[in-house]
């Protein structure tokens, strides 16, 4: 095998290794408790979390996994609701709650797709349920996308879901974000191993993106995924229209960004595999440079967009999009300098549903000087600070335990 051979099987398996939302193959450090209840669904699971001092089902809450590729890890979306900052777990079941957590066989699948794996779990909710409480139902992330469909979809055709509150946590109700210099790298792997590319391009990832790449050369817009996505959620009413609609940001709320500078370097590669790739923070204006992408495998491919707001650095809930990358390309060898970690990943005006993405000015809204009957829910929270994605913080779990339906 020859040097060039080497570093492009070296290439080949760092794209293997590549994740958006965890790391590929990651595993959490701590295993979740045995379940009271596991219930086997179609396309999904859910595990059922007793209240303290009862053996039933009581005053339910029914929360559903977000996006990643593959099965839900139960354990690790266990860990992240008891471990982070707040224990939200314990506290539930303390005040007296029973948790059912819904996990799919496919958390990229479609959307619609997996709004059937709610539905079975909110009929078995109801069905097992002792008392006639009302129950909370939602999502994280994209689970708060999948929960909103599937309560509409169940009023339409007249199921009695006896949902009293909804609740979406850092859900992109007017798009997410993932930069186009990232999209265009997935490609630029794909046709030597598909793993990021099958993230970023998957039904749910085109449903919920507010721009999506569909090749290196290509043009970024909206995907004919998410434009049927819409048209589904408006045959179903757009919303539900009997529970009460809460959201919560994992961003701030007055405007303020996460100090990702428009145009700067977030991440570069200096070989020996990915020599001369860079990627820039999204910025406005026409053909802007937001990438190159070089080395072993190809290029270089310069990559441009015209006419986007300055997305990378807006207010909302960040995800570790280039310290991810980097950091898998560091373990194959490659030289890397990584500026920004994390971007915007679900503004915070999506998450709130109170403006769209395509204005600068909308985008970097105050949303304390909107009028809050501009959103399409009926209250909703911002954080104090631009968090990581769907983060459960002791502000937002306080909020929402204060919000439990009656």
């Amino acid at each position: 095998m020859t040097v060039a051979d080497s570093k492009v099987e070296k290439a080949k398996k760092a794209a293997g290794s590549i994740g958006l939302v965890t790391p590929a193959g990651a595993r959490p450090a701590v295993q979740a408790p045995s379940a009271d209840e596991v219930w086997q669904l179609p396309g999904g699971s859910a595990r059922v979390y007793y209240a303290e001092g009862h053996r039933g089902v009581v005053r339910p809450v029914v929360l559903a996994d977000g996006f990643d590729l593959g099965p839900t890890d139960h354990d690790r979306l266990w860990d992240g609701l008891e471990h982070g900052r707040f224990p939200f777990v314990s506290e539930l079941r303390r005040r007296g709650r029973t948790l059912v957590l819904v996990g799919f066989d496919e958390r990229s699948d479609s959307i619609l797709r997996n709004a059937e794996t709610v539905i079975a779990a909110v009929l078995r909710t109801v069905a097992e349920q002792l008392g006639d409480s009302r129950l909370l139902v939602g999502g994280f992330g994209m689970g708060g996308l999948v929960t909103r469909y599937a309560l509409a979809r169940m009023e339409t055709q007249r199921f009695d879901h006896r949902v009293g509150v909804h609740l979406s946590f850092d859900s992109p109700h007017r798009g997410a974000w993932i930069p186009i210099g990232l999209q265009a790298f997935a490609h630029h792997l794909a046709p030597y191993d598909d793993t990021y590319l099958r993230q970023i391009s998957s039904p749910a990832a085109q449903q919920m993106l507010w721009r999506h790449l569909d090749g290196v050369h290509g043009t970024p817009g909206e995907s004919p995924l998410r434009t049927e996505f819409g048209e589904r959620l408006q045959q179903a009413g757009d919303w539900p229209r009997i529970p009460r609609l809460l959201a919560v940001s994992s961003g701030r709320g007055n405007g303020t960004g996460n100090g990702v500078r428009a145009g700067a370097k977030t991440l570069s590669c200096a070989g020996p595999l990915f020599d001369g790739t860079r990627f820039l923070a999204q910025a406005r204006g026409q053909k802007t440079e937001v990438a190159v992408v070089n080395g072993v495998l190809g290029g270089p491919h310069p990559i441009t967009t015209s006419g986007f707001p300055d997305l990378d650095g807006a207010p909302g809930g960040t995800l570790e999009s280039f310290g991810l990358l980097a950091d898998t390309l560091a373990a194959a060898g490659e030289n890397t300098d990584v500026a920004h970690r994390s971007v915007c990943f679900v503004p915070s005006v999506s998450a709130v549903s109170i403006r769209d993405l395509d204005q600068q000015d909308d985008l970097y809204a105050d949303i304390g000087d909107l009028p809050p009957e501009e959103s399409d829910v009926d209250d909703f929270l911002l954080s104090s600070k631009n968090e990581a994605h769907a983060l459960m913080t002791g502000e937002l779990a306080e909020w929402i335990l204060d919000r439990l339906p009656n």
